[in-house]
């Protein structure tokens, strides 16, 4: 049982978001998506994974996609891949302790301890909204534990999905 939960820690996957307070969310309507200068990249395959699944939920958040200059919104993206060992251990065996029957005594039996390390790949996508207007970011969101290049291409698409739907589920965010 402990396995399970320490596993699905492990994959959970974490998202965090950050915006202008003073930004009025609900007059944009259209976005265009730009390059951001210097982030790294990604095949093209992944590219257009992560872009058509955030199209897909922005579009349930009213949002229409441009091609011109016309945008309400510039939007960008950028991933990362990186690597984190785990170390996982497990017991195994029988063991008694110390007890009380008229005195002190201990009992001991015999307990392996077995250790692994792994690699775990870890792919975050932070995706920025900026106000074409304003010329100023409105809007910041990452989830990581998002990519994982060594999965299968349906499954990488589930990953995405999810977390751009978890990500994007406080845009707009809530007005007070």
């Amino acid at each position: 049982m402990l396995l399970l939960l320490a596993a699905s820690s492990v994959i959970a996957q974490d998202v965090r978001y950050n915006f202008d307070k003073d930004a009025s969310f609900a007059k944009y309507k259209t976005y265009k998506w730009v390059p951001i200068k210097d982030a790294a990249k990604v095949s093209d395959l992944v590219d257009k994974q992560i872009k058509d699944t955030i199209d897909a939920e922005l579009k349930t958040k009213g949002l229409s996609k441009v091609e011109g200059d016309n945008a309400d919104l510039f939007i960008g993206y950028q991933a990362a891949v990186t690597e984190e060992k785990q170390f996982s251990s497990y017991s195994t065996g029988y063991g008694m302790g110390p007890g009380w029957r008229g005195g002190w005594y201990g009992a001991g039996g015999m307990t392996t301890t077995t250790g692994q390390t792994s690699t775990i790949y870890i792919g975050s996508v932070a995706l920025d909204m900026y106000d074409v207007a304003k010329k100023s970011l409105v809007w910041r969101g990452m989830a990581s534990k998002t990519i994982d290049q060594k999965a299968k291409p349906d499954k990488q698409q589930k990953n995405l999905a999810k977390a751009m739907q978890k990500l994007l589920k406080n845009y707009p965010p809530p007005v007070k």
